[in-house]
């Protein structure tokens, strides 16, 4: 336990002495090392790799034949042919078209992916700032609770006060003890997290402590600009150009194919060359397809307008809650400091005015505001995190 407190106190120590100007630091360690996020990248390229694929002619086509006569006096016939078929020309854009949408698409995905882990971490490191706050804050009360125990065993031992006096303080101490230990296994479990999120290596700093976020003063101006960087969206009004110039590929789809070649054949004592040309008319083989890919447009412009509704009201949402507890965590933290009496209550005990139970009881009321403050501002900082997101 007392390695424990120590650890605790040079913690808290560095911890204030040393402000850390935000997580910025740890997320980009994580955005290097991240394994989750490396398979992301190289999926993003493999599914590059993969809209390049099909957009090219089909592949030319070789034939040779060499037949035997019968009888014998005909002699034998060699044939030989190639041919490269073709889709209407303008097939060949849109398939381009498409690739290259398919490409930002991938793109995008990635950077959704990206978003939620650096995220997830962000929220990591705000719970571990909050569990160093609170570690902080029970450090001191550990120390206070070991004073006034200390001067109840000195009194108790001269017979000045009970067995029970002497043991409720004897339990203060470690009733707190409890506490710091706790805290200590949350504080692992997070650093625990944090490391899996590093793809397991080790952070030298982790003494995080609150940044001072800021809220957006014009809800709807600043909305503009973050529906304008959600890669989601982005993604989403990129699957509608795709679906739009695939109508426009089935449509040249729709159009005659054609095949050119040269074909050669020789018999004996003759032998003819030549070129051969061809074409595709397409009456059934694409039928409806272009009426499918219209449904997909529509499709995808309904799902693009959700998708707007369900962002705004949920940025909407966490913006009102998150005003809400930066406001509960300012008037808790100001009125805990006007009207808290833990140093009242210190020098009523020294004096032997008040009881310990007394003593105890009144500064648990101190103690339960300090840990709404924390939470307060924890909360605060996790939905700041939440409505910055589109930022990371």
């Amino acid at each position: 336990m007392k390695k424990l407190i120590i650890s605790i106190s040079i913690i808290s120590a560095v911890f204030s002495a040393q402000a850390q100007s935000g997580y910025d630091a740890v997320l980009q360690k994580i955005e290097e090392n991240s394994t989750t996020l490396s398979a992301l990248r190289e999926q993003m390229e493999a599914q590059k790799l993969g809209a390049r694929t099909g957009i090219f002619p089909a592949n030319p086509e070789v034939e040779f034949n060499y037949l035997w006569g019968n009888p014998n006096s005909i002699g034998n016939r060699t044939d030989f042919a190639v041919h490269q078929s073709f889709d209407f020309p303008t097939a060949y854009a849109h398939r381009s078209r498409i690739a290259d949408l398919q490409s930002v698409n991938a793109e995008l995905a990635y950077k959704a992916e990206r978003i939620n882990v650096l995220l997830t971490a962000k929220q990591v490191c705000i719970e571990l700032a909050y569990f160093n706050a609170l570690a902080s804050e029970y450090a001191a009360r550990l120390q206070n609770a070991e004073r006034i125990a200390a001067a109840f065993k000195i009194r108790f031992d001269a017979g000045e006060i009970s067995v029970l006096e002497n043991n409720r303080a004897q339990m203060n101490v470690v009733t707190v003890q409890t506490e710091i230990s706790l805290i200590e296994a949350e504080r692992a479990s997070l650093l625990s997290e944090l490391r899996r999120l590093n793809g397991g290596n080790e952070f030298s700093i982790f003494n995080f402590q609150f940044s001072i976020s800021e809220l957006p003063n014009d809800f709807e101006d600043w909305y503009s600009s973050a529906e304008a960087k959600n890669p989601v969206l982005q993604y989403v009004s990129s699957q509608i150009e795709i679906q739009r110039q695939q109508v426009r590929l089935n449509q040249a789809l729709g159009l005659p194919r054609f095949s050119a070649g040269y074909m050669s054949e020789t018999v004996v004592g003759e032998q003819f060359r030549g070129v051969s040309v061809g074409v595709s008319v397409p009456l059934w083989e694409n039928k409806n397809r272009v009426r499918e890919a219209q449904a997909q447009v529509r499709v995808s412009e309904m799902a693009l307008e959700d998708s707007k509704l369900q962002f705004y009201n949920r940025l909407q949402s966490v913006h009102l809650k998150a005003s809400t507890l930066q406001q509960n965590a300012i008037n808790l933290r100001q009125s805990l400091t006007t009207y808290g009496n833990e140093p009242l209550l210190k020098r009523a005990l020294d004096a032997g005015e008040i009881s310990l139970l007394n003593y105890l009881l009144e500064t648990e009321y101190y103690y339960d505001a300090m840990n709404r403050v924390l939470e307060a501002e924890r909360d605060f900082e996790l939905a700041a995190a939440e409505l910055w997101a589109v930022e990371l």
